[in-house]
């Protein structure tokens, strides 16, 4: 079965998402000396810890989203766990932080999008095509 269009786009919004997390930790890193920043996340601690978080999602969704691309039915599980707690982890950034969190509110948007798009019916065909001709 050859890729839905779909499946082009969740891969490419995914790559995208990973990049927006790395680079909105990467950003905030940089606010740990603002002090509605710390104050807001508790401290330079948290947001280092934040930061780390939001790098670390990114990476891995920016791994993964070549899996997406390729089809693989484990890819798309493991996108779906982590796109969730990107969202989640980018709402409390973008409502924490009092500053300009335009970052953060682009990565919701971005893993609401893939989230959708990865469960529509012609993804699921895919993947489960894809699953079907492995075994």
């Amino acid at each position: 079965m050859t890729r839905p269009v779909v499946i082009t786009i969740v891969s490419i919004l995914a790559f995208i998402s990973g990049v927006v997390d790395i680079i909105a930790g990467i950003l905030s890193i940089f606010e740990a000396d603002n002090p509605a920043v710390n104050a807001a996340l508790g401290g330079s601690g948290g947001v280092f810890a934040s930061s780390i978080g939001s790098m670390t999602l990114g990476a891995i969704v920016v791994i993964l989203s070549f899996g997406l691309w390729l089809g693989y039915a484990w890819a798309r599980m493991i996108v779906t766990v982590v796109q969730a707690l990107s969202l989640i982890h980018s709402l409390f950034l973008a409502v924490a932080y009092l500053g300009n969190p335009v970052g953060e509110w682009a990565s919701v948007l971005v893993s609401a999008i893939v989230l959708i798009l990865l469960w529509t019916r012609p993804a699921s065909a895919f993947f489960n095509a894809r699953e079907a001709a492995a075994r």
